[in-house]
């Protein structure tokens, strides 16, 4: 009899009751309703029965540690011999080493956890394949990560599929772009499933498509026009998968909080410590009080969000992934979204990145520069179910206070601001009176960074603003 680390919910016993046993399964949860939790239980159920001894986490950059620090600690029984391994792209003796080690068997379920980007190298891959010997299961977190058929990645990860006895995809929107999308999905878990030997055939099956001409008709391409058969489609996948949905989730607490984190580039790692050392030598030279701390604070804080100004208030843009980050996030979500932003520039940049991937009619913004009559009529489309502005891009000092915006049960922090006022009542504009639905949070961090500092103290009910002092200089900077 297996036992629980953490209690499930209903809709969790539900799609374990479903899928346990399985060879191949879906779980379409949406993000927040504990799809980790479901397979990792899976995966520990497979283990005790002695089934399994091997499993291999894919996940997006931005999720894979927290398998590793936080999903695993918190879910894997104690009672389950474990050993868990981040894949790490490094050359060191050490490394290898210990890769050596933890792939040797020894009676423990042995969790490897990979980025998705790593199997797209030789190196990831080769690691990845030596792992799979033996009794395995792979799960590949937010599955439309490799719906790209072309992909290196994708094309990897499916021929390392067949490896695998047990197989699991995890995501909340199966289909972001078109039904095309499940193709790669579907045959990662069994090529059975579809029954199309090819994404081409999947296609034809599915798709009208046409020859047209490229813009000036200096060659023709295959467009898709229209999709057929999507019912057929369906009925194929409803039996390999199981649908969870925030709103059908009656035990789940009204309000779910998670986090993305996002690592600095090269140039935001080079900017940060030479921001930090002259944060440091600023303050000593002067008394070291709480405006002055909180400008230090800033000043760092918009590097993790990866711009700087300059002395003479020039901004410069710095090389950052967390914008790709807030973009792999939207995909994976369903409904409406508002998103908080706590500088100007960080507004405009996720404005410009919305409106090339989801067109001009799908967002609106609400800040200061945001004209009065505009305001207005970007709550009026954001709230009406009839328009197809789907994304509410503001910041929290303007937005923050006395609008109703329930059309959306997620929120996304993509910089937070530091006063707890602020926060609190950003978050109320989707959690009130209206909201039929429970609400996620997802706050956007840059670890090992101030961005860690404030999120805790935030979550926390601390008041940065008002709390942070000279003291506690060494903590903060």
């Amino acid at each position: 009899m297996y036992k629980f680390k953490t209690e499930p919910y209903e809709h969790q016993k539900d799609a374990l009751k479903r899928c346990w046993n399985k060879e191949s399964f879906a779980v379409f949860a949406e993000m927040g309703t504990g799809k980790t939790k479901i397979a990792l239980d899976n995966a520990c159920i497979l283990y005790n029965q002695g089934k399994i001894d091997r499993l291999l986490v894919i996940a997006p950059k931005g999720t894979y540690m927290n398998w590793v620090d936080q999903e695993i600690p918190i879910h894997v029984p104690d009672y389950v011999e474990k050993e868990v391994l981040a894949w790490k792209p490094s050359n060191s003796e050490k490394y290898k080493a210990q890769l050596r080690h933890f792939r040797m068997n020894d009676y423990k379920l042995k969790i490897f956890v990979m980025n998705v980007e790593a199997l797209s190298t030789i190196k990831g891959l080769k690691q990845a394949a030596l792992f799979l010997i033996g009794r395995s299961m792979m799960i590949v977190d937010e599955s439309t990560t490799i719906k790209n058929p072309k992909a290196k990645r994708t094309k990897n990860i499916l021929s390392l599929s067949r490896e695998a006895k047990y197989r699991r995809i995890l995501t909340g929107s199966p289909v972001t772009q078109s039904p095309m999308d499940l193709w790669a999905q579907m045959d990662f878990l069994d090529p059975e499933i579809l029954g199309q030997q090819s994404y081409y055939a999947f296609r034809t099956r599915y798709a009208v498509v046409i020859t047209a001409n490229a813009a000036g008709g200096t060659h023709k391409y295959q467009k898709i026009v229209k999709f057929k058969n999507l019912s057929q489609l369906g009925k194929l996948v409803s039996p390999h998968s199981y649908r969870i949905l925030k709103k059908d989730c009656l035990d789940l607490p009204d309000k779910v909080y998670t986090k993305r984190e996002v690592e600095l580039t090269d140039e935001q790692q080079v900017a940060y410590k030479d921001m930090k050392a002259n944060a440091m030598a600023v303050l000593k030279g002067q008394s070291a009080t709480a405006l002055n701390v909180l400008t230090q604070l800033i000043r760092l804080h918009q590097i993790t969000c990866g711009h700087m100004k300059t002395d003479g208030g020039e901004i410069i843009n710095l090389k950052n992934s967390r914008l790709n980050e807030l973009m792999q996030v939207l995909g994976e979500t369903t409904g409406k979204v508002i998103i908080w932003a706590n500088y100007i520039h960080d507004i405009l940049n996720i404005e410009k990145a919305i409106k090339d991937e989801y067109g001009p009619t799908s967002y609106c913004t609400y800040y200061g520069a945001t004209k009065s009559e505009d305001r207005q009529k970007c709550i009026y489309d954001f709230q009406n179910k009839i328009n197809d502005c789907r994304f509410f891009i503001g910041n929290t000092q303007t937005g923050g206070y006395g609008i109703t915006l329930t059309a959306a049960s997620t929120v996304i922090y993509y910089s937070n601001n530091y006063d707890l006022e602020k926060r609190i009542q950003s978050e109320d504009r989707a959690h009130r009176i209206g909201q039929k639905n429970k609400v996620l949070y997802i706050d956007m961090v840059a670890k090992g960074t101030v961005d860690e500092k404030i999120i805790k103290s935030l979550r926390n009910k601390v008041n940065i603003a008002k709390e942070i002092s000279g003291e506690e200089l060494s903590t903060w900077i």
